[in-house]
Parts: structure tokens; C-alpha cells; sequence
């Protein structure tokens, strides 16, 4: 019921014409996972309420594994399956928008392997890019990330797009090097650079990031551990995720990039009080004793979404609380990727 709801809150509340997709042809790369779910889950709501009769093709390497892990896309007459590599697939038919979603999924390699997820991003890219030439898409929206800017200053509250971008990892030089192969093709192309994110079917196992942790602890009955609650960031619900990156897809403009966040900043110790509050009884909060320099600012990874509110009329809508106790709510009744 949840992602239902989520999907009319979306097709209701997103500032684009949908009809822009009435008989439309579009490809997904990276649809089987996070971001992947969440469009198609999407997409065939807005196809089917809106009558729109159009159809989506997404690659995946393995399309009867995903499909039998997921088989509610299964019984979906307007999806089809490619199944290939980002890096050597083929589009043989014509496609009027593509979503350029894919990432690789196993966040370690940019510590053990980070000239090979620098490779996969980029030379993925340049493969879709390619296809997209080849076939005649109208629009073409890249899915980027935050990790573009690198280190956010901690005086600064906000990071704007106008932020000269010095990423410091692999990969954010993939995601940037990613956004100047999409920029320099002939197919008119956007940039999300999306921030943190909350909402149904993050990986709770996956450890990277404080946010599945808590909640993984939470509805397993475990103490929630915060080693250092200092660090601020903002967390954008996936249904407000998809109304923007949809909006960005079908109206933003050539050669643009836009944040993709909330502005509301919470620190990790907040966060994790937070997820707390949403199990009953509510669970412990253990916090690490840390000393730390008085004069010493916070790590912020914040964004500034001004562009995309004044040029797209894009907002959050779902209040942080509001998201957290929903993907804690959905999480817990889906069990998914959790021990």
C-alpha cells in the first residue's frame, strides 16, 4: 500500500507533462535496483491511471533472476527486458527518452578497485551515449551524484551547483567524467545530482551509509550505534525523488545540472533519534565517547535546490519524519535484505 500511494502522490504532484510520454518509447539503465524500482514501480502507475500506452525497455545483465525476485514487474505488459552490460549493450530499435541510471552496486570497489569503477562509469556512459545517438532519443536524463563536488566546505550551509566540482574518490570522478560524456553527445541531456536519499528497497545490508544501518538496527531489535553524530546531512524521500528526477527528465533543460535533496540538514546523532522513535518499544541509541575540537565545523553534505525550485517548481514535499517512518514502516513489513 505504501509504494501505491507513493506512486498516485507522484503521478498527482509532479510540475511536468506527462502526456510528453503518451506512446513513448523510453530505456532504463540501472532498473533493477534503488532508483531502478522506484521508476518502474512509477512508471507503469502514471502509463496505466494516465492511459498514456507507453512502454519501458531496462537493461539488466540478468533479467530472469531480477524478474523472479521481483515478480510483480513480471505480469507488467509494458515493460521489456534487454538483458546486456551498460558497457556493450546495443539498443536496436528507436527510443524517445533514456534514463541513465546505472551504478555499480557494490560500494567497496572504490576503496579495493577504484580505477575499475572509474572505468565502469565512464566507459558505460560512453556506450550510452552512443545508443542514444544511434537511436534518435528526444531527451536523455543522466542520474548523477552529490559526490561530484567533493568534500563540502563545512562553513558553507548548502552546496550550489555553481560549486566548482573537485570530487574525491573514484567514484565521483566517474560521475562527473559520466556528466561531461552526456553534455558533449547531440542528444539533449539533463543531470541529476541526487544527495542522500531514504524511501523502500535501499539495501540495509549494504553498510555504506548511517541511514540503512539505523534502520536495519531498529527493526532487528539492536541497539542503534552512532560513532560520530557531528556530520550533518538532509534526506529526500524516494517518492519526492522520483516527482524530481521525472520532472528533470521531461522538462529540464539541455546541458543543465540540478541538485537533487532536501535543504533540511540533521545531524547523524538527530538521525538516528529519529529511526529510534519509529520501532516500539523504541530503540536504544548508543553513542560513542569522542572527543572532539570545539572549534572544529561539522562535516556537511547538504545541498542547495534553489535552481530546481525556481526553474522547475520543485519543492519536498514529504517532511523528513514523514519519510524516515515510512521506509521504517515498509522496511520492517518487507524484511528486505535484513538479518
Amino acid at each position: 500500500m505504501i509504494i501505491a500511494g507513493d506512486c498516485d502522490f507522484i503521478a498527482e504532484n509532479a510540475p511536468c507533462d506527462w502526456q510528453k510520454l503518451k506512446g513513448a518509447k523510453l530505456f532504463l539503465t540501472g532498473g533493477t535496483g534503488f532508483f531502478g524500482k522506484w521508476f518502474l514501480h512509477s512508471f507503469c502507475h502514471i502509463n496505466k491511471k494516465l492511459r498514456l500506452d507507453a512502454r519501458m525497455e531496462i537493461l539488466t545483465r540478468d533479467p530472469e533472476k531480477f524478474l523472479h525476485s521481483w515478480p510483480v514487474f513480471r505480469q507488467e505488459s509494458s515493460l521489456s527486458f534487454l538483458k546486456g552490460d551498460v558497457r556493450d549493450f546495443h539498443l536496436h530499435d528507436s527510443c524517445d527518452f533514456l534514463i541513465h541510471a546505472a551504478t555499480p552496486s557494490d560500494g567497496r570497489l572504490d576503496e579495493s578497485l577504484p580505477d575499475e569503477l572509474f572505468s565502469i562509469i565512464a566507459e558505460g556512459t560512453r556506450n550510452v551515449v552512443k545508443n542514444t545517438e544511434a537511436a534518435g532519443v528526444k531527451k536523455m536524463l543522466y542520474v548523477s551524484s552529490g559526490g561530484v563536488y567533493g568534500t563540502q566546505p563545512p562553513e558553507l550551509p548548502h552546496m550550489p551547483e555553481t560549486f566548482a566540482p573537485h570530487p574525491s574518490n573514484a567514484y565521483g570522478r566517474g560521475k562527473l567524467e559520466a556528466e561531461k560524456l552526456c553534455f558533449a553527445g547531440s542528444v539533449p541531456s539533463s543531470s541529476a545530482r541526487c544527495f542522500a536519499l531514504v524511501g523502500p528497497y535501499q539495501n540495509l545490508n549494504a553498510g555504506r551509509f548511517a541511514i540503512t544501518s539505523f534502520i536495519s538496527d531498529a527493526i532487528n531489535s539492536r541497539p542503534i550505534s552512532v560513532r560520530d553524530g557531528r556530520p550533518y546531512r538532509s534526506y529526500l524521500y524516494a517518492a519526492d525523488l522520483m516527482i524530481w528526477l521525472w520532472t528533470i527528465l521531461l522538462e529540464g533543460k539541455d546541458k543543465e545540472t540540478y541538485n537533487v535533496g532536501s535543504e533540511e540538514a540533521v545531524s547523524i546523532m538527530e538521525l538516528a533519534q529519529a529511526v529510534a522513535k519509529c520501532v516500539v518499544p523504541p530503540a536504544v541509541v548508543h553513542a560513542a565517547d569522542a572527543v572532539y575540537s570545539a572549534r572544529a565545523l561539522p562535516p556537511r553534505y547538504v545541498p542547495d535546490t534553489r535552481k530546481a525550485a525556481e526553474t522547475l517548481k520543485l519543492r519536498q514535499l514529504v517532511p523528513f519524519a514523514d519519510g524516515i517512518k515510512k521506509t521504517v514502516e515498509w522496511s520492517r513489513r518487507n524484511c528486505l535484505n535484513v538479518h
